[in-house]
């Protein structure tokens, strides 16, 4: 029925329904409803507003106390470099069994609540302390002609279901200006495990690239088969093509990507923000001793916090629909627990890993990790004041 020819006294509705019993609210409701046409909510909401009840809460109850689980939530969040709250979802049950040595103990009820929490809570939950703030830097990639000819173009032909194929990509820690001297980071990420190594280096010689490289093949725990680059010239270079080729008993495939289609390294592209613009930012690191220190950082603390404890997600599928992409993921593990499940890991490595992660905090390893920057921030500062003076 039109309201146009409504016969209602709302007013009188509205204090008859407030003062009745629940089950007779009901059947006002259902009588109005029944007579009249109007939706129910409608009718509350009139209600309400005649009788001055404006500030009456719409939905359910809530089921969790906010600001009882906000302060340990947002703890492990920040803790855990502000992850998104799928992968926060999959690292709580990782982070919280050390969260009482560090923050003091958790009420039994307030970690049964975080462990049941879904992502969509916890994005509700943290939405007052979200930070949000977005950077760009510049990119130092310089072409290499010299070798393009003998390095492949990658294609789908390896077999990324095993771990050992690796992207490699380089950081400039230049500040606002790619001219002179500085820091680069070089980040190596498995395909199949989304285990990740970086190393600094001064400039980008090859010799130093060659070098870094050396030392992140040492510290993983599954054999390099493949290494696929861009187009820079500090991959494209022969030292890194004999290192490959003839330094070894067993050669490495040595790929590129197509020059100019940053999705051929897509993985590696992705670990370059949350690996490293997350821990340096943007500053301008030009003094060669900082070298040594981040090296420390990254191949200690670093790399024990990301592959241990922080989760990652993997493309499962990704199909077109018109002119839009549908892309589902696999639930969020981190590299040190996909490369235990991994058959083709040796058996005497997943051991010394497993020992080795039962002596890990992650509480612990990011409060040495926010002591070593302060160090290496330290000789930021130093040269930007420096700068400044002249």
């Amino acid at each position: 029925m039109s309201h146009k020819h409504e016969k209602v006294d709302f007013d009188i509705m509205a204090h008859r329904y407030h003062s009745s019993s629940k089950a007779d609210k009901g059947k006002i409701l259902t009588e109005l409803s029944d007579l009249y046409g109007y939706n129910r909510k409608y009718l509350l909401q009139r209600f309400n507003y005649l009788t001055g009840r404006k500030d009456i809460r719409k939905g359910r109850k809530p089921r969790y106390d906010s600001k009882l689980l906000l302060e340990s939530l947002g703890d492990i969040w920040l803790a855990s470099n502000q992850m998104c709250s799928k992968k926060l979802k999959m690292a709580i049950p990782l982070w919280l069994p050390f969260y009482s040595n560090r923050h003091g103990l958790l009420p039994e009820e307030t970690k049964i609540q975080l462990l049941s929490l879904s992502a969509a809570t916890i994005d509700r939950l943290l939405k007052p302390i979200r930070a949000k703030h977005k950077k760009h830097g510049l990119s130092g990639t310089r072409p290499g002609y010299l070798l393009k000819t003998q390095i492949p173009i990658k294609t789908d032909h390896w077999d990324v279901n095993k771990p050992g194929f690796m992207e490699a990509d380089t950081v400039a820690h230049c500040g606002d200006s790619i001219s002179g001297n500085y820091v680069w980071s070089i980040t190596l990420t498995d395909i199949d495990t989304c285990w990740t190594e970086i190393r600094a280096t001064w400039n980008k010689g090859a010799e130093g690239v060659v070098k870094q490289i050396k030392n992140i093949e040492k510290s993983l725990p599954f054999e390099l088969l493949g290494f696929d680059c861009d187009n820079g010239s500090e991959f494209l270079n022969h030292h890194l093509l004999r290192y490959f080729a003839e330094d070894r008993t067993k050669p490495v495939q040595f790929t590129r990507s197509r020059p100019y289609r940053k999705n051929d390294n897509a993985h590696v592209e992705q670990k370059n923000w949350t690996h490293v613009r997350h821990l340096f930012g943007y500053d301008r690191f030009d003094n060669s001793a900082v070298v040594e220190l981040m090296n420390d950082l990254y191949s200690n603390e670093w790399s024990l916090y990301q592959n241990h404890f922080i989760p990652t997600m993997k493309l499962i599928k990704k199909i077109k629909i018109n002119s839009r992409y549908q892309r589902k993921y696999s639930l969020p593990k981190t590299p040190y627990q996909r490369v235990i499940e991994s058959p083709y890991v040796k058996k005497e490595v997943k051991i010394a890993l497993i020992k080795l992660h039962n002596t890990l905090n992650p509480f612990e390893l990011k409060q040495r990790i926010e002591e070593k920057l302060r160090q290496i921030f330290k000789y930021a500062t130093i040269n930007e004041n420096a700068r400044t003076k002249i």
